[in-house]
């Protein structure tokens, strides 16, 4: 069941949800609360390497972050995210997630409309996660564009679970991006190999 907006306050009240710094009365929505923009991107380089190997973790060592550096605007600034590209970004805001709850990470529809993507398949935040969102910006329109810190750009909703999990995001072992405070690129080389199957 997802909470309502006196049911976040609530929860915040009780230290279940933590987001920081609290936001303004305008960005609580009926079952939401917006989120902002922070300045710091993670773009991809122009690099010759030909491939990524995704089933290869120990090719991918290094060379997922070798194909990414980090930008860090002003405040007075703009970053400009072109037709067809691809970047990561990051809520102003720390997120906190009690083990009894899970959150959800939607756009804006206004943005949206305009061809702003702000998440591709990362959509849930873990029960348990304690740390800034990462945005997985790509634009689908026709024109690039401005993306300012503190833009509001996209809303957290919350869900209770049927139980508290036995598995929190920051007690799992490999929680690649427990507490970031930047936006990390893929870090899927560190994901343990599945034991093959007892034939």
């Amino acid at each position: 069941m997802r909470l309502s907006d006196q049911d976040i306050l609530i929860a915040i009240d009780q230290g279940r949800i933590v987001i920081d710094p609290f936001p303004p009365d305008p960005c609580f929505g009926s079952f939401s609360v917006d989120v902002s923009l922070s300045n710091v991107f993670q773009t991809f380089r122009h690099v010759k390497i030909p491939f990524l190997n995704l089933s290869d973790s120990e090719s991918l060592y290094g060379v997922t972050e070798a194909c990414m550096e980090k930008l860090v605007i002003a405040e007075h600034e703009h970053y400009f995210l072109h037709p067809g590209e691809f970047a990561l970004g990051m809520t102003r805001e720390r997120i906190k997630i009690a083990d009894d709850l899970v959150g959800w990470l939607d756009g804006r529809s206004s943005l949206a409309r305009v061809g702003l993507m702000v998440h591709i398949t990362a959509h849930s935040i873990d029960p348990g996660w304690d740390g800034h969102i990462t945005f997985e910006f790509f634009n689908a329109g026709r024109l690039p564009l401005a993306l300012n810190p503190g833009l509001r750009i996209g809303a957290i909703s919350f869900e209770t679970l049927s139980s508290k999990t036995t598995r929190p995001y920051g007690s799992k072992k490999g929680a690649k991006y427990f507490r970031q405070e930047t936006p990390l690129s893929s870090r899927i080389h560190q994901e343990l190999k599945e034991p093959a199957p007892n034939k």
